[in-house]
């Protein structure tokens, strides 16, 4: 494998409270429910369009809505931060010779600007997808440009959507469980990897040599 593609919120950023608060400013202005951090621990085994309908989300509006939310993630960049263990863990895959990627669809100035935040220098290229359910589209075009076969790559993610664009184009998944989707939920898409923590990462992905060369055993992933 050569190339780790990584989903960036709620799989690397700890962005859920400020998405939240994006999500509660324009309630009022789109006629949407408001939410609270319960409410996102409750609907994580709901698919997207079932929780638009529970909190009367105007999935036509997304265009219109989605831009704002970006636009205030960007205006409280300094309130997110990457997950514990995070920046660790893209290091030592990158030290390992894996080629880290990232694919969101998040704006690329807001994942710049948190990766020099946290002082994050092992992701080697930044893509985005315009459209929160095309990045089969980006994932193709990023095969086919690197002349990759699909077995040299792994996805990263903690959405059932990511899944879904991964199986569409043959790639393997990796689904981490501390994001915005439960198991009940992803599981139907069968993930090739199921991790706990960014430790369980590496645990699956490096050899056991590495681990006994730096007298580390591995976590419970």
């Amino acid at each position: 494998m050569k190339y780790i593609i990584f989903d960036f919120d709620g799989t690397l950023a700890d962005s859920s409270t400020v998405f939240m608060d994006a999500w509660n400013t324009y309630a009022e202005t789109f006629k949407y429910y408001p939410v609270k951090s319960e409410d996102i621990i409750a609907t994580r085994n709901l698919n997207l369009h079932q929780r638009a309908k529970l909190f009367n989300f105007p999935m036509h509006k997304l265009p219109i809505i989605l831009p704002k939310i970006y636009s205030y993630f960007k205006n409280h960049i300094l309130e997110v931060k990457v997950f514990e263990g995070i920046k660790e863990m893209l290091d030592v895959l990158s030290q390992n010779g894996y080629s880290i990627v990232i694919l969101s669809s998040n704006a690329k100035e807001n994942i710049e600007m948190l990766l020099k935040q946290e002082r994050i220098d092992t992701v080697s290229q930044v893509l985005t997808s315009s459209k929160l359910f095309g990045k089969d589209t980006v994932l193709k075009k990023f095969i086919n440009k690197h002349q990759l076969i699909p077995e040299n790559v792994l996805y990263v993610g903690d959405e059932v959507r990511d899944i879904i664009a991964c199986n569409k184009v043959g790639l393997p998944f990796m689904w981490v469980s501390w994001g915005l989707d439960g198991l009940d939920l992803v599981e139907k898409e069968k993930p090739k990897y199921v991790v706990h923590t960014p430790q369980g990462i590496i645990s699956t992905l490096l050899p056991p040599t590495y681990f006994q060369s730096n007298g580390e055993k591995e976590n419970m992933i």
